[in-house]
């Protein structure tokens, strides 16, 4: 097999447990599940792993299932879950349901996001990069009035025209000002969940600024006040989807977008989760584990719901954070550099795999190259969809990539070109070799080569035992800050992972020929897209709720009259006779009340 490439299925014996040394604490982990009651709404973590034993016995039958030659597609998003967060990467938090549907698809070990929530969502539902979309700076703000550009063609839209039933549950975080830019208007039949980018996980409020809090609970296009029930989000979503798939017939295609709030700050989890993490001493941390065993928890619940009622076997389920973890907020990226809202490793490197009865070879580890806008040239192409040939995507389909280990059509990624974010004082033409000014923030991978400029952002190495309750002064003694002075750094990203060894003044000509290509693709930029905050947002004057604020003006107002004009105007008026049965008329205007 080429090198790069997905690597094979382990042994058999291998593959029904881990090394023998893991053995033993992974036998205490399940007891620990049994005697907690880990699984909720019913089912038991027995009745789990009698499903899943079942399943590798051959034992695939489902009541009721009829079959349609388009695939289901889920897609789950979970954000802010950190590159080391999850246990087949090392983790110290428990996620059983997440290993396994793992180790039973195929583990993405190359695969990358963006820094932060609205980039990554936004790639994945137009398929461009943020440079193609006007969304390179930031996040949409929730007073911005601003969403995803309304001419961009979104998969829900696509798969709809393929016949799919598209619903979305969970964080949407694309914009809201105007209605038009609402997920039932961008392709989804309905949407269940928050607009805005965080808020709390059970009364659902956010608070952007003193004086601008909201709810942020939505049923398609209305407030959902009947769900002001105080039930954590996590939990809410999940039955949601659980409803939605059974009232669904399996024999017409669906796609579920499930974008999960968690693992996003306020740490907040139900009492029962943290019992599992009493051993962490460093509370964000606790709190941060215990949510995303929660998560874990809800997928395994989704997952059995698919097989309850008849879709699992027709299914393509996809999981991905949205972006690195931040450590601050209990989140590990180690032994990546750099954390979430960054464009080191550890901001744009993500846990993602694909878990599927569709995949031709499963149980393997995919080290190609893979971007969270690959999914949507990807997923169309399953739905047996069709993509206008004008239309110019940054993804590719990699399903053959991912489901039989065919080397990636993917060669290089833009992670982003942002020219107002604050630029490096010492960045230069000069120093980019009067091909590119390195003050600007910029990141590119192309095949082993990364190349950043301008200030990318926070770039420490945090390590596990950071996360102590004595702070950032006991911090690793790996702990690095930028280089006084510099403003691009060359990696070899598949020799060194973890950004350590910076070889832009050994290969000046690499250097040189990124540099290129990053002035290549800022020639097809459009402008960004990020307004001032407009005070029309403020929930208080839209009944308390975070929510579509925005108005064209019903009459468009004339270009105002030279000084000239308007005395010629008067003079006219003037010399006008009245009419002797004319009666004066009132102003139109608003209306007081």
């Amino acid at each position: 097999m080429a090198p790069g490439g997905c690597v094979g299925p382990p042994p058999a014996r291998l593959r029904l447990g881990r090394a023998p040394a893991m053995r033993a604490l992974a036998g205490l982990w399940v007891l620990g599940l049994l005697t907690c009651c880990y699984l909720s709404w019913g089912h038991g973590w027995a009745d789990e792993q009698e499903g899943a034993l079942g399943a590798q016995a051959g034992d695939t039958s489902q009541p009721g299932t009829t079959h349609t030659s388009q695939p289901h597609l889920i897609f789950i998003l979970a954000d802010d879950q950190g590159f080391r967060d999850v246990g087949y990467h090392g983790s110290e938090i428990r996620t059983p349901t997440l290993d396994r549907l793992a180790a039973e698809g195929v583990k993405l070990e190359n695969y990358y996001v963006q820094p932060i929530c609205t980039p990554s969502r936004s790639q994945f539902i137009t398929g461009k990069y943020q440079i193609h979309t006007g969304l390179q700076h930031s996040i949409i703000r929730p007073t911005q009035p601003n969403c995803l550009p309304l001419d961009n063609a979104t998969l829900p839209q696509k798969l709809k025209e393929a016949g799919y039933a598209t619903h979305m549950v969970g964080k949407w975080h694309l914009g809201f000002y105007r209605p038009e830019c609402m997920p039932t208007r961008r392709g989804f039949d309905t949407f269940f969940g928050s607009l805005l980018g965080s808020g709390d996980y059970y009364t659902h409020y956010k608070c952007d600024s003193p004086g601008m809090c909201g709810y942020d609970l939505y049923e398609n296009d209305h407030a959902a006040w009947d769900h002001d029930s105080g039930m954590y989000s996590t939990q809410m979503y999940t039955q949601r989807v659980q409803k939605i798939l059974a009232s669904h017939n399996p024999g017409k295609p669906l796609f579920l977008y499930i974008a999960y709030q968690a693992v996003h700050s306020p740490l907040q989890a139900p009492g029962r989760y943290l019992e599992h993490y009493r051993s962490i001493t460093n509370i964000n941390r606790r709190r941060y584990a215990a949510m995303l065993s929660c998560l874990d928890e809800a997928v395994s619940n989704v997952t059995l719901a698919l097989k309850t009622h008849g879709f699992y076997n027709n299914s393509i389920i996809i999981y991905s954070s949205d972006n690195g973890g931040q450590p601050t907020a209990g989140g590990s990226n180690w032994p990546l550099r750099g954390s979430k809202g960054t464009y080191w490793e550890g901001g744009i490197r993500a846990v993602g795999f694909v878990h599927s009865p569709l995949l031709k070879h499963r149980g393997t580890v995919c080290r190609e190259l893979v971007h969270i806008t690959d999914w949507y040239p990807t997923l169309v192409s399953l739905a047996e969809g069709r993509i206008d040939e004008d239309v110019q995507l940054d993804g590719y389909d990699v399903w053959e990539t991912i489901s039989e280990g065919l080397r990636s059509p993917r060669v290089d990624i833009l992670y982003n070109i942002d020219p107002i974010y604050p630029r490096a004082r010492n960045g230069s033409w000069a120093a980019g070799y009067g091909i590119w000014n390195t003050a600007v923030q910029s990141a590119v991978r192309v095949q082993h080569w990364k190349l950043l400029t301008g200030n990318p952002g926070y770039s420490d190495w945090v390590p596990p035992q950071a996360f102590s309750n004595l702070g950032p002064s006991r911090w690793h003694s790996e702990r690095v800050s930028l280089s006084t002075g510099k403003s691009v750094w060359l990696f070899n990203i598949t020799a060194d992972p973890y950004e350590r060894v910076d070889l832009s003044g050994r290969y000046p000509g690499v250097v040189r020929q990124l540099l290129r290509r990053l002035s290549q693709f800022n020639r097809t930029a459009v402008p960004v897209r990020y307004p001032p905050r407009d005070p029309r947002s403020n929930p208080r004057l839209n009944g308390g709720v975070w929510g579509p604020w925005y108005k064209e003006d019903s009459k468009k107002k004339k270009p105002r009259k030279s000084k000239a004009e308007r005395k010629q105007k008067e003079s006219k008026r003037k010399k006008k006779p009245q009419d002797a049965g004319s009666v004066p008329r009132c102003h139109s205007g608003a209306r007081r009340g």
